[in-house]
């Protein structure tokens, strides 16, 4: 059975090094997801979660438990995104033959497939990227993160309605900008 984060947190903040560690390994790659997917660019991805995970290790004196710890981390990982963007503005994302952390590769080793769920990432990732902040951020909370409604109202500080009015929304504007029979050639 996994600690629970809480309990992993009241360790760390006694100076519980490998607690740290363990929080680290937990949420690392989420975090890192989330970030990719915020700013599109695989190099300030990792750096956002590096400078990350320093603040909420840093600030762990600040957590209160109102919130999940997963829920807290996501916050400093939005801001932290957010305050990077703006200093380096939205880059496309890096070319380059090699996957990047958080990029899963596809299930089977047939090329055609995974040229095919490449390619569908590609058009997802422009799709995601037309969406404005707000309804991008609360996406991929939901349907890439798999954080509940009441995470995400959580962690942006809204509530539960407005969250699910904007899941709703970026799936009307993501449906609208995609062509699916295209994405699933038919």
């Amino acid at each position: 059975m996994q600690t629970p984060d809480e309990s992993l947190v009241w360790r760390a903040r006694a100076g519980d090094g490998s607690a740290r560690e363990e929080l680290f390994h937990r949420h690392r790659a989420e975090s890192y997801r989330y970030a990719y997917r915020l700013l599109g660019h695989e190099q300030d991805a990792l750096d956002v979660v590096q400078e990350a995970m320093l603040k909420a290790f840093s600030g762990l004196q600040d957590f209160d438990g109102r919130s999940g710890f997963r829920t807290w981390l996501l916050r400093i990982v939005t801001n932290t995104a957010y305050d990077w963007g703006r200093r380096r503005k939205r880059r496309p994302p890096a070319r380059g033959g090699r996957e990047s952390i958080g990029h899963e590769p596809a299930s089977d080793d047939d090329p055609a497939r995974r040229l095919h769920q490449q390619d569908l990432r590609r058009t997802l990732d422009l799709a995601l990227g037309r969406l404005s902040t707000a309804l991008r951020e609360t996406f991929i909370l939901y349907a890439e993160l798999g954080l509940s409604y009441k995470e995400i109202a959580e962690n942006q500080n809204v509530p539960i309605g407005t969250v699910m009015s904007r899941i709703h929304a970026a799936r009307e504007k993501l449906q609208a900008g995609l062509d699916w029979d295209k994405l699933n050639g038919v």
